[in-house]
C-alpha cells in the first residue's frame, strides 16, 4: 500500500518488532527515490501487510516475506501479487487505479490479531491515505506527513489546503506518542511522533493560510521519473514480472 496503497533491509524499529513481541515490523529503503517500505506482520499466525512498496524492490520485499515465514495477504503492488500467490494488490478507490480490492475512509485491513485503519489523507494526491494501527501506536503516512516536512501539492491534482487539513483532523488527532513512519525521507530520520509533528514541523505548525502560501513557493523540480512513475502507478495492481 503507498500512501493510497499498502506502499536498511531487516532493520528492528521500536518495541513493537523486537524478538517474542507479538507484532513484526520491518523498514526498507530505496535509495533512489528515497523511499520506505514497511513489512509488518502477525508473528503467531504468520500474516502481513506491505505498505508503499517500490516496483524496482519488489524482488527483495518478496525475498524476505519468505526469509520470515510470512504470508503475504496486501499490498500495494501486482508484481508483488505476481511473486507472491495470495497477496491482493490494495489501493485507495478515489486513486483511480486498478487494484485487486480498493479501499476507502474507515476500512479495515486486517492480517492475524492486528488491522490497519484506513484514513483518508488526500492533498499530495487525492487517493492519499494514512494506516493507523489499530491501538493506535504507530501510523503509516505515506506522502502526506514526513518528518519535518510534508508531500508537495503542486501537481497530480494537489491542493495544500486540503493536505493541511487531513494532517491536522486525521493524524495530529491521533495520541502524541504515535510512532510516525513516513513514505520518505530525504536525511536520514526513520520515524517520528505526532508530538514531535505537532510541535517541530516548520510547515505544519503554521496556519492554514500561512501554510498555502509556503507550499505555493516551493518552485520544486519536476519529479525524476515521474513520466513512467504516474503510469505506473495507475496500473500498480495488475503489475505483472517481465517476461
Amino acid at each position: 500500500m503507498a500512501g493510497s496503497a499498502l506502499r536498511v533491509a531487516g532493520r528492528q524499529l521500536s518495541q513493537y518488532s523486537e524478538s517474542g513481541a507479538p507484532i513484526l515490523l520491518r523498514q526498507m529503503f530505496e535509495p533512489k527515490s528515497c523511499t520506505y517500505t514497511y513489512l509488518l506482520g502477525d508473528r503467531e499466525s504468520r500474516e502481513a501487510v506491505l505498505i508503499d512498496p517500490v516496483l524496482e524492490t519488489a524482488h527483495r520485499d518478496a525475498q524476505l516475506v519468505k526469509e520470515l515465514g510470512l504470508q503475504l495477504l496486501y499490498a500495494g503492488s501486482g508484481l508483488l501479487r505476481s511473486l507472491l500467490p495470495g497477496c491482493q494488490s490494495v489501493i485507495s478507490r478515489l486513486s483511480g487505479a486498478q487494484a485487486d480490492m480498493h479501499i476507502e475512509d474507515g476500512d479495515p485491513i486486517r492480517f492475524g490479531r492486528f488491522a490497519l485503519e484506513t484514513r483518508a489523507s488526500p492533498g499530495h494526491t487525492p487517493g492519499c491515505v494514512t494506516f493507523v494501527l489499530d491501538d493506535h501506536s504507530m501510523a503509516f503516512t505515506g506522502d502526506t506527513l514526513l518528518i519535518r516536512g510534508c508531500g508537495r501539492t503542486d501537481f497530480q491534482q494537489g491542493c495544500a489546503k486540503t493536505l493541511y487539513h487531513s494532517v491536522h483532523e486525521k493524524i495530529f488527532t491521533l495520541p502524541g506518542d504515535c510512532l510516525i513512519y513516513p513514505a520518505h525521507d530525504y536525511h536520514g530520520l526513520t520515524v517520528s511522533t505526532v508530538e514531535e509533528e505537532r510541535t517541530l514541523n516548520p510547515r505544519l505548525t503554521l496556519s492554514c493560510e500561512e501554510f498555502v502560501k509556503v507550499m505555493s513557493k516551493l518552485n520544486l523540480p519536476k519529479p525524476q521519473q515521474i513520466d513512467f512513475a504516474v503510469p505506473a502507478n495507475m496500473r500498480c495492481g495488475i503489475q505483472t514480472p517481465p517476461s
